[in-house]
């Protein structure tokens, strides 16, 4: 077991292999790939150890707090957290992560830049995990950030191609306007309470005092210091998991090579915005409304949670990209996680996050497995026919749609799905979220039976299908072990067995037969049947000839898909308003540059340019000139009289001899007149 004072050893290791990975060579491949390699298994095993202590006391918070510095009298502290959530996170991360790293080393084998890759992502896997076991908001922001580097860094690792690029930059931004909301959260957090901390012996942020005072501070509108921020903490995870309005990011992300999409989508970036307000909850609840029934904070995480899973899902039914319908499908099960953290079931988020993980990431190898058998080909019209060619990548595929679409027992997803949409069925509030619940099972199954049939049945409808064959052991190994998990991950939250609930709250869940939600699950399995069918009566029973074909959906719905086809404008939106505005400011802050502070800063320039000019010629040509004059008649003056001074006494006589002539002359004169 693990002790808490031990914790940085988890995200020191990776954290230390990107470190000499960045001062090697660029030419250097094998160092940086063992390094990284060898640095997750470490820390995957000492994250078992983690767990292994956090489960001997479930419902203990297990801390190591110290000072990092003192800003006058008052000590800014960091910490490490041992408890159950956080372990299961940081097995989850290393465990999905060692995977992704085994798969790479084939995918990128002919990179040049291979070992700069592995550098980047032992850079973002040690700023998950540092993000995972801080027992400081202050030090979870400080590793929140570097995910978001490390993912600049990722996104736009083939930054020569322009799109990278752009998607680099453009997810950089977007989510800093999320964390922006993050960081007045945390001050606001540290003014109202004056620490940072988590747990720190009934004196951190999220125990009982601190949270009684927040709750009970008023604001204008009747919110409380709670709710608002909790709301400022929200939008940071807004952003960095890809919620309605700052998901557009997101989709753009597939830009970079596809294990990065699959880190991304399955067990870091993603993943930290569900972590975080899993984290902060007690916060978020801290303020309810009328009988206890959740308000303000999280009424506002369901709202958002559910427009999320529904436009997520609605966007990826007309994605053609293979790596973009899977970024879509994972923003809409980001919103089923939100939605459920915002109707008070947060064990039912981090229990759908983590078969999540297992099924996203088994997903998105998988299209990286298609992707490099078909020469770099991933948009499914010019696929097809890759079920007999790429046999292991086609089960394992299918093993994950299973999981995503939710079929009933079997799967992982099924049973984590069916939490998420019992808690919502029993939220007092309002039966929207479990309405758009709903909505998102039907159009999950049927875009997802889409993409499987434009990808893998038919036949071969471009040279990079045709001329398709099985990936490399290396990266069917590391499907084979996530097929497995997106069966298996389910089973530690059955009703039957709730083991995950209990271990995450530190209390006893009582296991119950299928019977309690046994509507629920049927009703939910008809509707995932009815989108297989949907989707197989539309492209498996009568797939295109050719990559010229019309999409089925669109001959039927040419309007609906149309604006699907162009993600309903919301980008187009955000450049017409967003982006014109930002544009506007930037246009008056050139021109205030150029003509007001620029002028202000040139006439300044100008005056003391004069002031100069005229100090110069009062010091040269009036005081330097005058006391020059001055100096050079002295010298003269006092040059004639040094002639005068001979040394001789004869001389000195007959100037005495004259002096008296003189002085006799003017007596006689003056006694004549």
């Amino acid at each position: 077991m693990l002790h808490a004072s031990h914790l940085w050893l988890i995200p020191a290791l990776p954290l230390l292999a990107a470190a000499v990975g960045a001062a090697a060579p660029r030419t250097a491949r094998r160092l940086p790939v063992a390094l990284a390699l060898g640095a997750i298994i470490g820390s995957f095993l000492l994250s078992l150890a983690a767990l292994a202590g956090a489960l001997a006391a479930p419902a203990a918070k297990l801390t190591a707090n110290f000072t990092w510095f003192w800003a006058g009298s008052t000590a800014v502290r960091l910490g490490w957290l041992l408890d159950p959530l956080g372990a299961l996170m940081s097995v989850l991360v290393c465990g999905v992560s060692v995977l992704v790293f085994i798969f790479s080393t084939a995918y990128l084998r002919d990179d040049p830049r291979l070992g700069r890759f592995f550098t980047c992502l032992s850079l973002f896997v040690a700023a998950m995990l540092g993000l995972l076991v801080a027992n400081s908001l202050l030090l979870l922001l400080v590793c929140w950030e570097l995910v978001g580097l490390a993912s600049y860094l990722l996104i736009g690792f083939w930054f020569e191609r322009p799109a990278a690029a752009a998607a680099a930059k453009k997810a950089f931004i977007t989510t800093r306007l999320g964390d922006l909301g993050f960081l007045l959260g945390l001050l606001w957090l540290f003014h109202a309470t004056g620490s940072s901390l988590f747990y720190d012996g009934g004196a951190g942020v999220l125990e009982g005092g601190a949270l009684e005072r927040l709750a009970a501070t008023t604001l204008p509108g009747g919110w409380t210091a709670a709710t608002g921020i909790g709301l400022l903490l929200f939008a940071g995870a807004v952003g960095k998991s890809g919620q309605f309005p700052l998901h557009v990011w997101l989709p753009d992300a597939m830009e970079g090579p596809t294990p990065v999409s699959a880190l991304i989508h399955a067990a870091t970036m993603v993943a930290a915005g569900v972590f975080l307000v899993a984290r902060v909850f007690p916060l978020m609840a801290a303020d309810q409304g009328l009988g206890g029934v959740p308000v303000h904070a999280l009424t506002a995480v369901a709202v958002i949670g559910s427009v999320t899973a529904l436009l997520g899902a609605l966007l990826a039914v007309a994605q053609t990209d293979i790596k973009r319908v899977l970024a879509y499908s994972t923003v809409s099960q980001l919103g089923y996680m939100m939605l459920a953290v915002g109707v008070g079931a947060w064990e039912a988020a981090v229990f759908h996050l983590i078969t999540h993980a297992c099924f996203k990431a088994l997903l998105f190898l998988g299209s990286g497995s298609v992707i490099h058998a078909a020469h770099h080909e991933q948009d499914a019209r010019r696929l097809g026919g890759l079920a007999t060619r790429m046999r292991f990548t086609y089960v394992t595929f299918l093993l994950g749609t299973g999981a995503l679409i939710g079929l009933p027992l079997v799967f992982s997803g099924f049973w984590s799905k069916e939490a998420v949409l019992h808690a919502a069925e029993l939220w007092p509030v309002s039966h929207l979220p479990f309405l758009a619940g709903l909505a998102g099972v039907v159009l999950t199954a049927f875009y997802m039976t889409r993409l499987v049939s434009e990808t893998f049945l038919g036949r071969a409808r471009g040279d990079g299908a045709a001329h398709a064959h099985e990936s490399p052991r290396a990266m069917t190994l590391s499907l084979a072990v996530l097929a497995v998990a997106s069966v298996a991950a389910g089973w530690i939250g059955t009703p039957a067995w709730p083991w995950l609930q209990s271990q995450l709250t530190g209390a006893p869940v009582a296991a119950h037969g299928l019977g309690e939600g046994l509507g629920l699950m049927i009703l939910s399995t008809v509707l995932v049947g009815a989108g297989i069918a949907a989707g197989g009566w539309m492209y498996a029973h009568s797939p295109r000839a050719d990559d010229r074909a019309p999409d089925p959906l669109a001959r039927r719905f040419p309007g609906v898909f149309a604006a699907l086809v162009a993600r309903l404008w919301i980008d187009e939106f955000y450049a017409a308003t967003v982006g014109r505005l930002l544009r506007g400011a930037a246009a008056l802050a050139a021109w205030l540059e150029r003509w007001v502070w620029g002028g202000l800063v040139s006439l300044t320039g100008r005056v003391a340019e004069t002031t100069g000019e005229v100090n110069r010629a009062i010091d040269e040509d009036g005081l330097n000139t005058g006391f020059d004059r001055a100096s050079d008649g002295l010298r003269d003056a006092a040059q004639r009289y040094s002639r005068a001074q001979t040394g001789e006494v004869q001389g000195y006589l007959r100037a005495v001899v004259v002096g008296l002539a003189v002085l006799a002359l003017l007596l006689v004169w003056g006694g004549i007149r």
